[in-house]
């Protein structure tokens, strides 16, 4: 029954796969509790295993990949393969915010949303869909799309992601 949809990009090999909850026991995981927390998303600000009382409010986590890509990238071919169960999480009706950490959730939504028959992107070009941090977009049936940098240590520890912009969006989020 959720209402808020994250979709991040594949589970950490040493985190999600190792832990079995998805951002979890890896310092993306750290960030994503934290800010869901803030928001009521969470009852807690820590993931660190499955048994540690994490309970989730009206929101579900997924992501475009269901294996660890080497070196954190899919191929395409991966991304085509694993689109099928991203599409049937986007098909279910009750979303009415998602959440894209990165661009190749970001990509992976808008084709999700452009399989959809009340798809609003379909007509628009290229650049018009372009992934950019705190970009939102109108999906079908009045859905809200919102891009996020991925709380990745690449994007963290270079401060191209700070943690009042991701507060933000999560943030915005739960406005809409």
């Amino acid at each position: 029954a959720a209402e808020l949809l994250v979709v991040g990009l594949a589970p950490a090999a040493h985190g999600a796969n190792r832990t079995g909850r998805m951002f979890t026991g890896d310092r993306s995981g750290e960030w994503l509790y934290r800010a869901l927390h803030k928001q009521g998303f969470a009852n807690q600000p820590l993931s660190e295993s499955i048994g540690d009382g994490l309970k989730l409010k009206n929101v579900l986590i997924t992501a475009v990949n269901h294996c660890a890509p080497p070196d954190n990238k899919p191929t395409p071919e991966e991304i085509d393969h694993c689109q099928p169960f991203l599409q049937k999480v986007y098909d279910l009706p009750q979303f009415s915010v998602i959440i894209a950490l990165g661009a190749i959730a970001w990509n992976a939504v808008i084709h999700a949303d452009c399989a959809h028959p009340k798809s609003r992107l379909k007509e628009q070009r290229k650049y018009e869909l372009k992934f950019q941090h705190g970009r939102e977009l109108e999906l079908a049936n009045g859905r809200n799309l919102i891009g996020s940098f991925h709380p990745s240590q690449q994007n963290t520890f270079t401060k191209k992601l700070t943690e009042p912009m991701f507060d933000q969006i999560f943030s915005r989020a739960h406005m809409l």
